[in-house]
Order: C-alpha cells, then sequence, then structure tokens
C-alpha cells in the first residue's frame, strides 16, 4: 500500500472515531472496540479464551473490556452449556444497532451517500391532499 493510501485510511479512520464521540452514546476504548467488532465482524462462537488469543491479550483484558460491553448492552457473556469451564460472548440487538450506526458514521466520513429512503405511499397521499 502507498504512503497515500495508508494517509487516507487514517484519516477516514479520526473521522469515524470524531464522529462516533460528538455522537451521543458509548465511547469505547481500542481494546473494547477491537473486542466489539471481532465478535461482531468475524463469523462462529466467541469465547474469553479465543478473543484473548485472537487479539494477543491476557483474558482478565478482555474480560474487563466485556464488562463495559455488557454495561452498554453491547455484548453479553453467557456459560457455554457444552463446556460450564468455557465462557461465550453473545451478540445482542443494541450491539447490532452499535455496529449499523458505525457503517453509517464511516461511509459518511468516507464520502459514500446513503441511499435515498423511499416515501411511504401513505405520506405521498396525504402530501397529495393536502396540496390538492
Amino acid at each position: 500500500m502507498s504512503q497515500n493510501n495508508n494517509d487516507q485510511m487514517l484519516g477516514l479512520l479520526r473521522d469515524t472515531i470524531v464522529a462516533m464521540v460528538r455522537k451521543d452514546g458509548p465511547d469505547l476504548s481500542a481494546r473494547q472496540l477491537g473486542v466489539f467488532l471481532t465478535c461482531y465482524l468475524q463469523e462462529g462462537a466467541h469465547t474469553v479464551r479465543g478473543l484473548a488469543a485472537e487479539l494477543n491479550v491476557s483474558k482478565p483484558a478482555i474480560t474487563r473490556a466485556l464488562d463495559r460491553l455488557g454495561e452498554l448492552d453491547l455484548a453479553r457473556r453467557k456459560v457455554d452449556p457444552l463446556d460450564r469451564r468455557s465462557v461465550l460472548v453473545q451478540r445482542t440487538l443494541r450491539g447490532a444497532a452499535f455496529l449499523r450506526e458505525m457503517r453509517s458514521v464511516m461511509n459518511e466520513a468516507a464520502g459514500v451517500k446513503a441511499p435515498k429512503a423511499k416515501t411511504a405511499p401513505v405520506a405521498r397521499i396525504a402530501t397529495r391532499r393536502a396540496a390538492g
């Protein structure tokens, strides 16, 4: 990759993070964001042990990140029913919504326009009646 391309990606990352910080909502640390994105972007079951290995950090560091994600309802932990020694990380509806918001903010920062929302038929009828 060229230096210019790297600088563009770093600029996009910065613009995305700044936009997320300015929004009402959770601010995640780099570690929390790494755990969150790993859980939501990589398929398969995620465990505390597996996340620690994947991110090359300690299990207590993953636990602290998951504590915060749990407080924000962005992820939750559940004991693996097949192996009670293992803890599974589950996605949440709020976490999925947060990921959609991140994608939207990132697209905006990249200058990608969101598709225009179609007007609902009921709204068009009401508009015609008001105009007519």
